[in-house]
Order: structure tokens, then sequence, then C-alpha cells
């Protein structure tokens, strides 16, 4: 295939895979397909996500983010390695640095009627009570976006439409609200610090709504950052390296960062909600036997998607 170098990433509608129409459900494959193996980002529209759910969503986070320190840190559980609850400023560090993130979050996972034994339970802010409600209801959209987007995937691959779902039913999955707080003093900040280092996701795929401000960028495969801009009704879903490793980089996570603003505006907030789709953790990932030739010989090793979420964990030093 000839490498694409997108000076924007490529706009898709979801509809067109779901409508039934066939010859939509094809193009929707093949230009997915594409844009997967040269940028790895995709912006969606009909996601099923409402204007007045991510709204209230955002005041919701927001609510909570504006909270002192010591009521957030309530919700902080250091032994669930940043797995559910709150995960205080700084504390997580893209692999291979040393210095943490300009950035605090949440995390929530699957419902506690649905998920399995391993998995935590999840912990709400008491202070702020619809957080729970509209988390639950976004984490069920997305989820559900999330299930057609990887069925879209598995045609591209060659694989049963249906592949993934049972891997994702009950996956690992992860929402998590983001504030990239304000720096009031930027020279008290070390100097290599930014909002989000440049990193690769860990899951299968990433779906996010629409962050408050600019800042999030992509790498080229030349190496050139480009912005990542989306509309209002979209979201932006990228592939992960969980779903790299499976299709030996055929499907290629890339490198993302958001960077800080300007100085002027050093001391403004930016939200941003991500949805981290994770697999049951037993799931295999080693990689398709169709990914791997002559030309593109098997690069990773064999491991569990559970393997791999506890290596990386550990790299981003939430665990230790």
């Amino acid at each position: 295939m000839k490498e694409i170098l997108y000076t924007e990433i490529p706009s898709l509608d979801l509809a067109d895979f779901t409508s039934g129409d066939a010859n939509a459900k094809k193009k929707f494959v093949e230009e997915l397909g594409n844009a997967y193996q040269n940028i790895g980002f995709v912006a969606i529209k009909n996601h099923g996500l409402s204007d007045e759910l991510t709204k209230s969503l955002y005041q919701s986070v927001q609510r909570f983010f504006a909270l002192p320190d010591d009521v957030k840190l309530k919700y902080e559980k250091q032994e669930l390695a940043g797995q559910r609850g709150y995960v205080s400023k700084g504390r997580e560090k893209a692999k291979g640095r040393n210095t943490g993130d300009l950035k605090e979050f949440y995390h929530v996972g699957q419902p506690d009627d649905n998920k399995t034994d391993d998995y935590p339970f999840n912990i709400w802010p008491e202070e702020v009570p619809e957080f729970r409600e509209y988390t639950l209801e976004a984490y069920d959209i997305l989820q559900k976006a999330g299930v057609q987007m990887l069925r879209a995937i598995a045609i591209h691959l060659g694989l049963e439409e249906t592949y993934f779902d049972e891997k994702v039913r009950q996956g690992n999955s992860i929402l998590r609200q983001i504030h990239y707080f304000p720096i009031e003093n930027p020279e008290e900040i070390p100097s290599d610090a930014v909002r989000a280092a440049e990193h690769g996701d860990i899951n299968l795929i990433t779906l996010l709504m629409g962050a408050s401000a600019d800042g999030l960028q992509v790498k080229r495969r030349d190496g050139e950052w480009i912005p990542i801009t989306a509309l209002p009704d979209q979201i932006v879903v990228n592939v992960g390296d969980m779903l790299d490793r499976l299709t030996n980089h055929t499907l290629k996570s890339t490198i993302h960062r958001v960077v800080n603003p300007p100085k002027e505006k050093m001391g403004t907030s930016r939200f941003s909600i991500p949805f981290f789709m994770h697999p049951i953790s037993e799931m295999d990932l080693t990689c398709l036997k169709s990914c791997v030739t002559e030309e593109n010989p098997k690069r990773y090793d064999d491991m569990t998607a559970g393997e791999f979420l506890d290596e990386r964990l550990r790299e981003l030093g939430l665990k230790s």
C-alpha cells in the first residue's frame, strides 16, 4: 500500500457502517483501513453521544476537579495502580520519562454489574453525585460505538466481523476524565514538563470525546507533528498499542501528545475525556498470522492483554 501523508485526520460517518447499506459499509471499512494503516487516527460522527450528555458530563467533571486537593485525594487509591478513582497531579509519566505530566485524572471502569472478579469496583465522588450518572451513560454509549469500530477493523483484517465482541464485552475498558490544570507560575515547573508527553495508548482503540481546548497533536510518518481537530459532532478514534501488537504494526498506534498552551494561556484549564477500550485480560495478543509476512516479519513477543497492561503500568510509574 502506498503511504499517505495526511495533512489532517480523515473524517468518517459510523452510520455508513451500521445503516445496512452494503456499499456504504464496504467503503467505510476501506477508508478506515487506509487511515489506520497510515496515520492511526480518524474523526467519527454518528457515534451516539448527544450534545446534552457531553455538556452535562463535562460540567460534572469540572465540578469534581474544582474541589480542593485534599478532598480529591480521598478518592486516590494507590494500591489500585491508578486503575480506578482519582490519580493526582503529575503522578503519571510517559514511557521513558522521569518528569510527570501536567495533569490529574479520574478513572472509571466497567459498571459493577458487568465487571469480572479481577477488576476493582468503581469509586464515586460523593461531592458530585451527578458524576456517576453521566459517566456511566457515556461509558455505555462509547462502549457500543467501540464495538462497531472494532467490527469494521475485524472485516478489514479478514477476520469474522464479531471477532472482538466477546473479547471486549467485559473488557477492562476505562473512561478517563482528564484535567490539565492551570500553571500560574510556569517558571516553577520543570523545563521539560508538558501536559501529556508523546506516547502511544496502551489499549485496542481509544474513543476521545471533544476536548475543551486545542493542544492534541499526532506524529506523522515523516516526523511532522500535525494538530488533531474534530468538529463538535465528532469523536476521535485511534489505534492503541494492543491492536498494533495484534496486527504486527499493520494498523498503526501513532505517537501523539498534548502540548502546553502559549504562555499567556498557561493559567487556563483544559479538559478531555478519552475512553480506552481494553479487552479482557486473557486475550492473546500474539501477532495474527495474516499480518506476518516476509516484508513485515514478526515484531513482538507473545503475551496476553493483561500481561501487556501490567508491563505498561510499571513503565508509567503507576505500579511498582
